[in-house]
């Protein structure tokens, strides 16, 4: 059991950590961000927090393997990116400002990156899981910068 919270506490934080950021988008998801000149490739609204959802088991899934291995020399960087992903929903969205919102997902980004390269000797499972994260994440940073570019 005790193997188990290791994994599933990590996932449900970042679950709540996810939905408390979601209070600060949902005004300006129906009003402000409609209104925004978006990329050919922005995809639908729904994919968002599907995609959101799926990328914060995989980052639980990641701490949770090296918190399991008795390896926690990564979880300040880990909260890190988690508190970097929280604070792009109100710069971007509750404060309209994607150059804020480009600021932290730039941020974001070196972090995630930084962490999936240093753990990779500790967990390559740990490292490995997170490249969809940076997959998403460079999709993100695109769409922020050409909301920012040309609006």
């Amino acid at each position: 059991m005790k193997r188990l919270l290791h994994y599933l506490l990590p996932i449900a934080l970042c679950f709540v950590v996810g939905g408390i950021s979601m209070i600060f988008q949902s005004e300006a998801i129906v009003e402000w961000y409609p209104t925004l000149d978006r990329p050919s490739i922005t995809p639908p609204n729904i994919v968002f927090p599907i995609v959101w959802s799926i990328l914060y088991i995989f980052s639980g899934l990641s701490i949770g393997r090296l918190w399991d291995k008795g390896n926690s020399n990564y979880v300040g960087l880990w909260f890190l990116i988690l508190g970097l992903n929280f604070l792009w929903s109100p710069m971007f969205f509750f404060m309209e400002s994607p150059i804020s919102g480009l600021v932290v997902i730039l941020m974001l980004d070196i972090a995630v990156f930084s962490y999936t390269v240093i753990t990779w000797p500790a967990s390559r499972f740990a490292s490995i899981i997170m490249i969809p994260y940076l997959a998403w994440l460079a999709l993100a940073t695109y769409l922020n910068f050409y909301i920012w570019r040309f609006n």
